[in-house]
């Protein structure tokens, strides 16, 4: 057994995010076959990602507040404390709190066989894809 010290909170780079949002990591491989990487990641009210898509896919399990998501080409969902969504691997998509609540979720994802390609950032999510409608909370 091994208690690993505490990694500082880092403020997640606003080339890949939109408003203010941190990052703890919570677990990442340690040996040879391992691959899953877990992050707690917190978000100001209306902060998000960019649109990106994960080589291996992506669990995002929402911790606090209300969580906004939306897939290229899909209608965006919102999701609430203990629920889990999945973006299978390669699906474009963003994250992030609605526009008057803080989100945290946890984010699951394991790394490619070249880690500089399990995840592909893309483009910023305008305010109007921001604020575009949605379909109803997933059973909330």
């Amino acid at each position: 057994m091994q208690i690993d010290p505490r990694p500082a909170t880092v403020k997640n780079p606003p080339e890949q995010f939109t408003g203010d949002v941190w990052l703890d990591s919570i677990a990442g491989p340690r040996d040879a076959g391992q691959r899953a990487v877990v992050a707690r990641v917190r978000f100001a009210p209306g902060a998000r990602t960019a649109w990106h898509s994960h080589a291996l896919g992506q669990t995002l399990h929402v911790t606090q507040g209300v969580a906004w998501v939306q897939s290229r080409g899909q209608e965006r969902v919102e999701a609430h404390a203990g629920q889990t969504l999945y973006c299978p691997p390669g699906q474009e998509h963003w994250h992030g709190a609605a526009p008057d609540s803080f989100m945290e979720h946890l984010a699951i994802l394991d790394t490619a066989d070249d880690a500089s390609t399990t995840t592909t950032w893309l483009e910023h999510v305008s305010d109007e894809e921001y604020r575009a409608g949605h379909r109803p909370s997933l059973g909330a």
